[in-house]
């Protein structure tokens, strides 16, 4: 049996070692950016912590279009993309802008909903939107668009591989012993080191890695998003889910004049910037002002349904929450997906950053999350390393030139 597995073994070293030689620097990035942004939401906090609060007054709050009247005043900044609104009275409003040509502009502010003055571009933003970046597409052109996608996709596919081949290969005599698994042997010194370091703490974060490739596949491919909505989701709410065009309307008699509606719906949207009170007025007759924090993102194109997300006020994590779509000219509620409604299939594929990054376990599920990212250098170093003793310990075993053999 032993004579059957040695050449299976080798092939799986050559293909572990390769695979491994080509992607470490890959997965050392990825893995560095992703423990990076771990806490990013508890650092961007801590940094802004002033900006973020103002005075609690009886004043009525401004809407959100007086909020970015008052900001137009005020100075020359970019197209408003979003606005953040708050039921805490405490809480500052937050504004983003579109992505300017350049870059040079500020990505959001921070406005006193009272009386619309600007508190402060938050701190961190901008850092951790290059480090997000650098993580998802390795800030190659084309950012979601691009190759980077695909490499950073095809990547996760192979750490798979490593992840099965691994496992084959450093399966001990005695499987049973939790020592053998989960103990390295820190008494040793050079190759055994390394490989002690290399395949014990690889046995710890598999579990973790294997979450993380599995759900970060979600982000860089559509035929895997597809494939996890049809195996999860109920097929109404996966057509619901994929964002498009404002719809038709469903009868006949409205449907023959569509297309012309529609022109003129997005005629109108050109020629006058979209406003967010007609949302903001239906979003809130939709909550019933039980809503902790609601974000109102407008299209990307020329359409007019602007998105809403809403979280409740004791949620701590991002995938609880209602999202709706409102049209922007009319205040009509074109759809609306509620967390509670969701089963459970949903709410994982809701979850899915959540689960990711290890924050579907609150913050010690995060840390562990994060420790296992910030590992993956050590195993780009190790692996090297143990590749490397290879190559020098084949090369001395192999017999000098012109050496001969006894019996020749």
């Amino acid at each position: 049996m032993r004579d059957v597995w040695r050449p299976i073994k080798a092939a799986l070293l050559q293909v572990h070692s390769l695979v491994g030689l080509v992607l470490a620097l890959v997965w050392a990035v990825v893995g560095l950016t992703g423990a990076t942004m771990a806490f990013e939401d508890e650092i961007e906090a801590s940094l802004n912590s002033q900006m973020m609060r103002v005075e609690a007054s009886a004043t009525q709050r401004l809407t959100p279009d007086e909020l970015i009247a008052r900001l137009a005043a005020a100075g020359d900044f970019s197209k408003v993309s979003a606005v953040t609104m708050s039921s805490d009275p405490s809480a500052a409003a937050r504004i983003r802008f579109a992505r300017s040509e350049g870059g040079t502009r500020l990505s959001s502010v921070y406005v006193d909903p009272y009386d619309g003055h600007v508190l402060g571009s938050p701190r961190g933003e901008d850092f951790f939107a290059t480090v997000r970046k650098l993580h998802r597409w390795l800030l190659l052109p084309g950012d979601g668009n691009g190759i980077g996608r695909k490499i950073t996709g095809s990547a996760a596919i192979c750490l798979i591989v490593m992840l099965i081949t691994g496992l084959v290969l450093r399966w001990p005599r005695r499987a049973r012993s939790v020592k053998m698994w989960l103990k390295p042997n820190l008494g040793l010194r050079g190759r055994g080191l390394h490989r002690s370091l290399h395949a014990v703490i690889g046995t710890w974060v598999l579990p973790v890695y294997l979450v993380m490739t599995l759900t970060g596949l979600w982000y860089s491919f559509e035929w895997y998003k597809a494939g996890a909505n049809w195996l999860f989701a109920r097929p109404q709410a996966t057509a619901a889910a994929v964002p498009s065009k404002p719809p038709r309307s469903a009868s006949a008699a409205e449907s023959k004049g569509g297309a012309k509606a529609e022109a003129k719906t997005e005629a109108k949207a050109e020629a006058k910037p979209l406003a967010f009170d007609h949302v903001w007025s239906a979003f809130l007759q939709q909550e019933n002002n039980s809503y902790g924090r609601a974000l109102m993102t407008l299209p990307p194109g020329a359409g007019t349904a602007v998105r809403v997300r809403s979280w409740p006020q004791d949620s701590t994590r991002e995938a609880v929450r209602d999202e709706f779509r409102i049209d922007a000219l009319t205040g009509r509620v074109i759809s609306s997906d509620r967390y509670a409604d969701k089963t459970f299939g949903e709410r994982v594929l809701t979850s899915v950053l959540d689960i990711h990054r290890g924050a579907i376990l609150g913050w010690p599920g995060k840390l562990a999350f994060m420790l296992a990212a910030a590992m993956m250098p050590l195993f780009a170093v190790t692996g090297l390393l143990l590749y490397l003793s290879r190559r020098k310990h084949r090369r001395l075993a192999r017999p000098p030139v012109g050496h001969l053999v006894p019996g020749e």
